[in-house]
């Protein structure tokens, strides 16, 4: 059964519920991890900084690139999800950094993810802020590939 996006105003790093959860958030291919909704991330849990620096250190060992999640355990029932979808951090010949291709691919890795465990997904409205992304064309992907999976999934704008 397909499933909507719920809206809320909130803190996206505060997923209301005791049941399995997983943020959502977008990275750059760089290694650059600073401004932006992961500040908000760093504030509340070092591990997701950490383990994404040390992805991004040893990427040449591991799989580390535009389309890739890794997921975090921050909590016992609350994974972050870091998801590589924007080349760089800066436009380039007015190119945004957002890759809307990894994004959709990291989404459904996280679909996997969600199913294999039973989660919710919970999001800021990712690639919209430095990555420079359009909600329009973002939203859809969601719908696409975490809605018609049946995925109970929210979406938070900061209050």
């Amino acid at each position: 059964m397909r499933t909507a996006i719920v809206y809320t105003a909130g803190d996206a790093t505060r997923p209301p519920g005791a049941d399995n959860r997983v943020l959502v958030h977008v990275c750059n291919d760089e290694g650059g991890w600073g401004k932006g909704f992961v500040v908000a991330v760093s504030k509340r849990w070092p591990e997701p900084e950490a383990r994404y620096r040390e992805w991004y250190r040893e990427r040449r060992d591991n799989d580390f690139g535009l389309g890739v999640v890794q997921f975090v355990k921050v909590e016992s029932s609350l994974w972050v999800a870091n998801l590589v979808g924007q080349r760089g951090v800066r436009s380039v010949q007015g190119v945004p950094p957002i890759r809307y291709e990894a994004v959709a691919e990291g989404l459904g890795r996280v679909a996997r993810f969600a199913t294999e465990h039973n989660a919710s997904v919970h999001m800021p409205r990712i690639g919209c802020g430095l990555a420079g992304g359009n909600w329009e064309t973002i939203e859809p992907l969601i719908t696409k590939e975490l809605c018609e999976q049946s995925l109970s999934v929210t979406v938070y704008d900061f209050a």
